[in-house]
């Protein structure tokens, strides 16, 4: 080895020891620490408490002008009736579980307990505009607080959510608390493979926030969400859009964009169905995952008051019968063997929370390089950005609706394996399915990866079959 050699390695030792130690010792100031007696993988040694998961969130809806508020927050646990306690416990690193080694805590909650978190942040400017505070998820039921003031609840371990906090903000800097209270598997509601004695085929307890938090600033009037189906046969994109406080005469603004070159462009009411011309269309598949961006911008009298940026592909799933008779799925009319492994999407070290955007991304493209062409995503759903992974890279996804409410269906003891026929649940336990599966589907339309949706696995927790087939449907 010669001495420029000797230099460069010096050099980049001499980097990563001032860009680790001063992270480490942000983090054992602040009271955080890896749980080193779980199983941990490559990527949480590079763990970074002020910049964990700072990717946008929301891929199918983008806009500049955000704050991610992922990082330490103080943390405690207390009897389920007890008010917010005077005095945190310590810090939890947010978004990952508090049951996670990469939470700091790794300790279990439970049903009779209610998990409090604390943070102080600075509000972006809100001058003539709303703040809307979103959550990723939160399992289960959480209470959201603003400077003391309780401006929203929600029940829901897997779906998004926001909360419109302007009204609740004093100053600069703001308080956010939030309460949640989980019941894993002794409460009505879905939750996947979660279990108090996690054993065999059954998981970790997963409570709290488990995906990114963060708060955009957006005009009074704002576009809410968007929806796009496409549709190759007639070569067009159906695209309608959700407006909060729209005026008369507000128009949305459409251009679909292939690359730099403009595809189609249409102006129109923002209550109105339109349909993009999409000519000399490329299909999106496995071998060629081609994506068209979308600009969307709101008009009044001619001027542009908000605007968010998203994507699609042009993409069609069916089933026909075969020459002999044998009914087949297709993917743009043509059959395609959909092979792939069932995705727990677990992690070691953060339960459901992927360690960084790189490790999420990583699976995808390992499961791609394996030779599979098709992802069942296995009673969990995942963070927004994993679906966009998989439009990018190419893999078909089989979104399964997580499980719950087993009751007396399936045996759990230790070394038992067996299920019971099929039951109704009860009329809450359904009410629960039904709201979160609907939302769930919902928030998940526009993902072009994304070709079935499971409504159940297997028989446990399985009801009703064919209502909930045709209902999903």
């Amino acid at each position: 080895m010669n001495l420029c050699d000797y230099m460069k390695r010096y050099l980049l030792l001499l980097i990563a020891v001032c860009f680790f130690i001063p992270a480490i010792s942000y983090a054992q100031q602040n009271g955080w620490q890896l749980k080193t007696d779980k199983i941990v993988s490559t990527w949480a040694e590079n763990i970074d408490v002020t910049n964990v998961h700072q990717e946008y969130p929301r891929p199918q809806m983008v806009r500049e002008d955000w704050v991610n508020l992922n990082g330490l927050w103080d943390y405690a646990i207390t009897p389920k009736e007890a008010n917010k306690p005077a005095n945190f416990e310590g810090n939890i690193l947010v978004p990952f579980a508090v049951e996670s080694a990469l939470s700091g805590v790794g300790r279990t909650v439970g049903k009779d307990s209610i998990l409090w978190y604390n943070t102080n942040f600075k509000a972006p400017s809100s001058r003539n505009k709303r703040l809307l505070l979103h959550f990723g998820a939160v399992d289960w039921k959480s209470e959201i607080f603003i400077n003391g003031q309780s401006v929203a609840t929600h029940e829901g371990g897997f779906d998004p959510f926001t909360v419109d906090i302007t009204d609740y903000v004093k100053g600069r800097t703001q308080e956010l608390t939030v309460k949640v209270w989980d019941p894993t598997d002794e409460g009505p509601q879905p939750r996947g493979k979660q279990i108090r004695n996690p054993h065999g085929i059954w998981y970790t307890p997963v409570t709290g926030i488990w995906q990114t938090v963060w708060i955009e600033a957006v005009p009074e009037t704002h576009i809410v969400s968007t929806k796009h189906t496409p549709d190759i046969d007639n070569e067009e994109l159906s695209f309608t859009a959700k407006v909060a406080n729209a005026k008369a005469g507000d128009q949305l603004r459409v251009t679909v964009l292939d690359g730099q070159q403009e595809v189609s462009s249409q102006e129109f009411g923002v209550n109105e169905e339109i349909k993009l011309a999409i000519t000399n269309q490329k299909l999106w598949s496995p071998e060629n995952p081609h994506l068209y961006d979308l600009n969307i911008k709101l008009l009044r009298n001619g001027k542009v008051i908000d605007q968010v940026d998203s994507y699609f592909a042009m993409r069609k799933i069916s089933m026909e019968k075969d020459s002999k008779g044998i009914q087949r799925m297709l993917l743009n009319n043509e059959f395609v063997f959909q092979y792939g492994p069932l995705d727990q999407g677990w992690w070691p070290d953060g339960l459901y929370t992927a360690p960084s955007d790189e490790a999420l991304k990583f699976d995808v493209i390992k499961t791609k390089e394996m030779g599979f062409n098709m992802i069942r995503k296995h009673i969990k759903v995942e963070p927004a950005r994993w679906y966009y992974h998989c439009d990018q890279l190419g893999m078909l996804v089989w979104q399964d609706m997580p499980s719950g409410d087993l009751g007396n269906r399936w045996d759990s003891r230790p070394g038992v394996f067996g299920l019971a026929t099929e039951q109704d649940r009860s009329a809450e336990s359904e009410a629960y399915y039904k709201k979160e599966w609907n939302l769930i589907m919902d928030a998940l339309h526009n993902f072009p990866s994304i070709v079935m949706w499971v409504p159940f696995n297997e028989a446990w927790g399985q009801f009703k079959t064919k209502e909930i087939t045709e209902w999903t449907m």
